[in-house]
């Protein structure tokens, strides 16, 4: 069946009308032409498996990644990224319910500082789209940099030499797994960490990546797919360094950090400007991104965090930045009185905040909130139910993740009078 992809849906898919059939085709742009033969239904979406673009849209652009169109990193590379950018902006309005610009990215390729790359015997590389069980096989990956092809032909040198088993996905058997890279952009620092099942790594392995400052050797104990596990070994150093203005950040194979880190620049000056008075709270505050950056421009920051880890790399981004700023292990349903806070910073997971919380916001009533969202339909339900004792005062989008349909959100909600 033929027809015109006539806009993007709220996940980067093409949408064409079929018939009575609404389908949504991946790597497609208004404007193109398609055959779409097969489809399959994703909960509510007919989602096509089998079609092809036999008219391009004069929108396209050529995609600089080779593995586009099969990786399921990136579904906007063939769209310019203006046009993603106002796709973001007007998504993210239609989301929440009232207009919101969007800030590019300053770097829209080799931008990440971290990729998970899976390595299994069908291939070293991400999930091909559309499947958890196969693999494109890839030599690097644009969105990280060049880095990435040094270390996966360091990899495939390795392999080659000793014959390791590896990954057998969905059986769980196999011993490479995963093997991920972190890059400190504004540091240069390299990090490997290699993820395997439970046995032994040859004495050599370091010596394969011997340029870079930090190797790791994690052990995956359990029988899920992940990319991290118990430290077992590590060579060189035992962190990486990242900086975002003049801020120091410790980069550790376990620990969460904002994954493009050219924008994350932009994203704490956001925060920082919204923040009002003195005393502030930065709940799920993980390594300290946001609280380590405020107390460092001489707020007085207490972070609570549900992760013991996170909170120790806190408190020591804390004091290798020289800064005063306390951090707490907790649950943020659990925290004390917010109205002794000038401002509540929230950066809750997409889940969004707890029901909870929001009651205790509404019954303590802290004057600025300052809220930081991954998910935009969360965030405009936690807006609602705040909506009675909160207006919002402005809002920000910052695209942290180019070639993707994903937006990171800014909003200062002020107490009502």
């Amino acid at each position: 069946m033929r027809g015109v992809i006539e806009k993007l849906d709220t996940e980067g898919m093409g949408v064409v009308r079929l018939g009575r059939k609404e389908i949504h085709v991946p790597f497609t742009a208004p404007g193109d032409v398609v055959d779409v033969r097969k489809w399959r239904r994703r909960k509510k979406t007919l989602v096509a498996t089998d079609f092809e673009v036999v008219e391009p849209s004069p929108a396209r652009i050529e995609p600089k990644c080779p593995y586009f169109g099969t990786c399921g990193g990136c579904l906007l590379q063939h769209i310019p990224y203006s046009e993603q950018v106002r796709f973001k902006s007007e998504k993210l309005s239609s989301m929440v319910g009232f207009d919101v610009g969007v800030i590019p990215s300053p770097v829209i390729y080799g931008h990440r500082n971290r990729i998970d790359v899976v390595i299994s015997t069908r291939g070293i590389g991400f999930r091909r789209r559309g499947t958890w069980w196969d693999a494109v096989d890839i030599e690097w990956c644009p969105v990280f940099g060049e880095s990435s092809r040094k270390v996966l032909g360091s990899l495939r040198e390795f392999i080659e030499d000793f014959r390791p088993s590896l990954y057998e996905i969905g059986r769980n058997t196999g011993f490479l797994r995963y093997i991920v890279i972190r890059e400190g952009k504004f540091t240069g620092e390299l990090m490997v960490n290699i993820v395997t099942a439970e046995g032994r790594l040859p004495e050599e392995f370091p010596d394969y990546f011997d340029y870079a400052d930090s190797v790791y050797w994690s052990i995956n104990r359990t029988k899920s797919d992940v990319s991290y596990g118990d430290v077992e070994r590590f060579w060189g150093r035992e962190l990486i360094r990242e900086r975002l203005d003049n801020v120091t950040y410790l980069i550790h194979p376990n620990s969460f950090f904002q994954t493009n880190s050219y924008q994350a620049v932009n994203l704490v000056r956001e925060v920082a400007e919204r923040v009002e008075g003195e005393r502030v709270l930065d709940l799920y505050s993980g390594v300290g991104t946001f609280g380590v950056y405020l107390a460092g421009r001489g707020f007085v920051v207490e972070g609570v965090e549900v992760n013991p880890f996170a909170v120790e790399m806190a408190r020591r981004n804390a004091e290798l930045n020289g800064v005063d700023a306390a951090f707490y292990v907790g649950e943020d349903r659990d925290v004390g009185d917010l109205s002794v806070y000038d401002t509540v910073i929230v950066d809750p997971p997409r889940a969004g905040l707890h029901p909870k919380l929001i009651r205790k916001i509404l019954k303590d009533r802290p004057e600025n909130i300052v809220y930081v969202s991954c998910n935009p339909k969360t965030l405009r339900e936690n807006l609602d139910s705040l909506g009675s004792a909160y207006t919002v005062e402005d809002a920000v989008g910052l695209d942290m993740f180019p070639h993707t349909p994903h937006v990171e959100t800014v909003v200062k909600l002020k107490l009502k009078v």
